[in-house]
């Protein structure tokens, strides 16, 4: 069984949804200790315990610690099981990242899957939504499995109740691939998600987005959103290039002006395109368990952040795989999975 250090490294929720995702994949039980044990809420939240839920079923598994703030977690997978799930957050804590700790394995898996997650699907600190879907499954679907997801409803924090859908088809070997360019970028968009609050607000980030990025009023989109259970405000920078689509998003706060969350979403923008590198920060996170699935593949990022460097000491203590990386310039990384 291994023994994971839950508070090494960036010492976040990460190292325990990989955990378990790749205990699912391998058949390799484990017990995580001090989990997230320097987090100003340390142990489990509702979020982390849904993917251990979910887990659980999936991988008909043993488990023990599953508890809301248990600082430990052991986990005995056995076969994971395909079929048609229905796992809620019951908070506004993250759905995408519950699907994140499950997915890996599911993409390998003997048969199809249909889940129905519910949760957040926009929270300040998770993948959005959106990311999900034009971002990263994009990738995903390139190495063979076929994932399709569709946003019932929105769930903005921190009412949450948002309802996503994933039908996965699996492969029997993901195939890795080399993303070392972005290529010419094809569209420029700009989208303003506003749900129960002034349409003002949205009319202002776009302003500012339109202003700062000198881009036109053909490039902005105001989405009113109708069906939340809560108010919320997001907006997303969105360059859909020819070897992939990266989005940025920001999202309102009270007492935060419209201005200022937009100029969030812009300087990372800019952050992205003056590195000149096809892969942000959060998709080269979510793009390690795949590649290290298929067993190779390369992608070119920004410099490496210890939340990808935490990933990559866990997922090589789940597969027998070697992970190099090489600095290519100040704001530039080469990954290779072989």
């Amino acid at each position: 069984m291994l023994l994971i250090d839950g508070s090494f490294g960036e010492g976040g929720g990460q190292i325990l949804r990989t955990s378990l995702g790749l205990s699912l994949v391998t058949g390799t039980p484990f017990r995580i200790e001090k989990i997230r044990a320097g987090r100003k809420s340390p142990g489990i939240l509702r979020q982390h315990l849904t993917a251990i839920n979910a887990a659980t079923k999936i991988g008909q598994s043993e488990v023990s610690g599953a508890s809301l703030n248990s600082q430990q977690l052991t986990f005995i997978p056995k076969k994971v099981l395909t079929g048609d799930y229905s796992f809620a957050v019951g908070t506004a804590g993250s759905a995408t990242l519950v699907l994140q700790t499950i997915l890996p394995a599911l993409l390998i898996a003997d048969g199809a899957t249909n889940l129905v997650l519910e949760g957040g699907t926009h929270n300040p600190s998770a993948p959005p939504f959106d990311f999900l879907e034009k971002t990263f499954l994009k990738q995903i679907n390139r190495m063979g499995a076929k994932v399709t997801v569709e946003l019932v409803r929105p769930g903005f924090y921190p009412a949450g109740g948002g309802q996503i859908k994933v039908h996965i088809e699996p492969t029997k070997k993901l195939k890795g691939f080399e993303l070392t360019s972005r290529g010419e970028i094809l569209t420029r968009r700009a989208r303003a998600l506003i749900a129960s609050l002034p349409t003002e607000i949205a009319d202002r980030e776009l302003s500012f987005i339109g202003q700062r990025m000198s881009w036109d009023k053909s490039c902005l989109h105001k989405e009113i959103i109708t069906n939340s259970r809560g108010p919320g405000n997001v907006v997303f920078i969105e360059l859909e290039c020819e070897n992939l689509t990266e989005i940025f998003s920001a999202y309102g706060e009270r007492g935060v002006r419209a201005e200022a969350v937009a100029d969030e979403a812009v300087k990372e923008a800019r952050h992205y395109l003056a590195a000149n590198v096809p892969v942000g920060e959060y998709l080269a996170d979510q793009l390690l368990i795949p590649f290290a699935l298929a067993g190779e593949g390369a992608f070119t990022t920004f410099g490496l952040s210890l939340h990808t460097t935490t990933n990559i000491d866990v997922i090589k203590r789940f597969l027998e795989v070697n992970i190099n990386t090489t600095q290519l310039g100040k704001l530039s990384t080469l990954i290779e999975v072989k």
